[in-house]
């Protein structure tokens, strides 16, 4: 019933659609928690987590309250203009298309690498929109920059993407040591996307300076200030070795108690749609978990991760890349954390995991939220097909991928 329960969920998770029933993600993923308590998969006290033992609650409330934490950040950020003001001081830098473009891929990943890629990608595309309009540029590379730029620099830190933050839960690795392995591997992905990007689009993109007005920005320098300064404690925090989700929500609660704003505007920027589909998905792949369907799942792919440390390693990559498109990569993470601590280099597969389910999200045009939210915001302007996508994102994921990972080794075989 569990396993029934857990493939119908799936089917909403990637994105089809039943003649019968209309479900979104989120949606899809509600249902299939609601069925999993209903078949008594899971227990309502496990869904609350009213035991003290952590592995019988379904809901990891540390990730959920991070999450939180770092969305509302974002909204102070957001409403104080920061993104639109990084935006436009990257156009003073760039004068040509080339380097324009350059621009706005190392903007999305710096950003992405501290708070969640989503949000970046959320508040970022309408300046891109708006400033490739105005200099009549085409707008497909740029918005490509963004969200693949946003997935390769998330790679960097455990608050970079959804997925991160399930490993941080889970691992209980630091956040300064995860970063100090992270970082290299998020740099060249960042590269490798921004040259990947110059070169398929080279025609597209004229050399000839350009000029570019966009619409007249007033920042809250008082709001902007206190969002950054609480923003840098918070990351501060995180190498301290403090409780990452209570320091990202105790940002938060702090910016909006000191921000002289109404609070209920900036809670209502704050995506509690992705948060109930986190929620939702943590229950499914708990059930899923709890009738032994997760270790049977791995028992088929072990012949792939049999022998010494570096087959395992390898095949646990390759595993993670491809499944992350086929599954989505937060439902594969929530399945394969459970393998990590019986491997032979679980420090090692940790950071492979956040790598592949990370950069797997550049491989398809569904293989990442971020995706979806730059072409759904640039609806109406941009055409982008599946196969128009797959075309940049198949040589972007698979270089950054196998750079990424050599690094990975590399790194863990001197250090």
């Amino acid at each position: 019933m569990a396993l029934a329960i857990f493939l119908f969920t799936y089917i909403f998770i990637a994105g089809a659609r039943l003649p019968f029933i209309k479900l979104d993600r989120p949606g899809g993923a509600l249902l299939g928690a609601t069925l999993m308590v209903v078949a008594g998969a899971v227990t309502p006290a496990e869904v609350f987590g009213h035991s003290s033992d952590r592995n019988q609650q379904a809901i990891d409330m540390d990730t959920i309250v991070l999450l939180l934490g770092m969305m509302l950040l974002a909204v102070y950020l957001a409403q104080a203009n920061f993104f639109r003001a990084a935006g436009a001081k990257a156009l003073k830098v760039a004068h040509t298309p080339r380097l324009l473009l350059v621009a706005v891929t190392f903007v999305s990943a710096f950003l992405s690498a501290f708070l969640v890629n989503d949000t970046v990608c959320l508040f970022l595309t309408p300046l891109v929109l708006v400033v490739v309009e105005d200099a009549r540029l085409p707008p497909v590379p740029y918005l490509l920059a963004v969200c693949m730029g946003s997935n390769s620099g998330s790679v960097a830190t455990f608050t970079g993407n959804p997925q991160n933050m399930l490993i941080q839960g889970a691992s209980g690795l630091g956040y300064a040591r995860f970063a100090a392995y992270m970082a290299l591997p998020a740099i060249l992905s960042t590269v490798i996307v921004a040259l990947a990007l110059l070169y398929l689009f080279r025609k597209e993109l004229p050399s000839a300076r350009f000029d570019t007005h966009p619409p007249p920005l007033e920042v809250d320098r008082r709001l902007l200030a206190l969002g950054l300064g609480v923003l840098l404690g918070v990351v501060v925090a995180f190498f301290a070795g403090l409780p990452m989700s209570w320091s990202a929500l105790a940002g938060g609660v702090l910016v909006m108690s000191l921000s002289g704003h109404e609070p209920r505007e900036a809670l209502e920027r704050v995506d509690w749609v992705l948060l109930l589909f986190f929620a939702s998905l943590f229950v499914v792949v708990y059930g899923v978990n709890k009738a032994g369907w997760a270790e049977d799942i791995r028992h088929v792919f072990s012949p792939l991760m049999a022998g010494p440390p570096w087959r395992e390693t390898l095949g646990f990559a390759f595993l993670t890349l491809v499944a992350s498109n086929l599954f989505s990569n937060v439902p594969f993470v929530m399945l394969a954390r459970a393998w990590v601590p019986t491997m032979q280099e679980p420090e090692l597969a940790w950071h492979v995991l956040a790598l592949g389910s990370t950069l797997a999200g550049n491989l398809t045009l569904v293989g990442s939220v971020a995706n979806l939210i730059v072409f759904e915001a640039a609806r109406g302007k941009v055409r982008m097909g599946f196969v128009d996508y797959l075309r940049v994102g198949v040589p972007v994921t698979l270089i950054s991928f196998v750079v990424g990972l050599g690094v990975l080794l590399a790194e863990h075989a001197l250090f």
